[in-house]
């Protein structure tokens, strides 16, 4: 008498191809409605007239919440900020804990004229990413600010005029 052979089962279950197939396509999906949503953004536009309550609010982020002016203003001789070179550009008061041939010796300037169209301005505050697509380096800070507040921030900083 001949036994049936006895088939092994597998430890590990396969996942059915029509599930992997329709995660895929989920995927895909996903992948589509995210980057049009991101292409339909409106345009960047910053009201120049009547646009005094988007500065303020503007001065309160650079000045209150990011300290901007810590690497962006120069100092007097007695380590006070110069306010007539405010945002400006000055060299960075910190030094990395272990050396660090990418870390910047100078902050740029971003008051008056920032050193990029407001749209790659506000990009890199709301992404932290600079026009180049690449990351800031350190000391400078990812921002993820919402849209309202990054068009606040480049709105002062437009406003900012040397010898203020």
């Amino acid at each position: 008498m001949f036994r049936q052979p006895v088939l092994r089962q597998s430890v590990h279950r396969r996942v059915p191809r029509r599930s992997t197939l329709s995660l895929l396509i989920l995927l895909v999906i996903a992948a589509g409605i995210a980057l049009a949503q991101t292409a339909a953004q409106p345009p960047v536009k910053i009201e120049k007239a009547g646009a005094a309550g988007n500065i303020a609010r503007g001065k309160y982020i650079v000045e209150g919440v990011a300290v901007c002016g810590q690497c962006h203003t120069p100092r007097d001789s007695n380590g006070n900020f110069d306010r007539s070179r405010w945002l400006q550009g000055a060299p960075v008061p910190y030094m990395p804990a272990k050396p660090n041939s990418d870390w910047p010796i100078n902050a740029p300037r971003i008051g008056g004229t920032p050193p990029a169209s407001d749209a790659d301005m506000i990009k890199l505050l709301m992404t932290g990413i600079w026009s180049d697509g690449n990351r800031l380096r350190l000391p400078m800070p990812g921002f993820r600010m919402d849209r309202s507040d990054a068009e606040a921030v480049v709105a002062y900083l437009r406003s900012v005029t040397p010898n203020q």
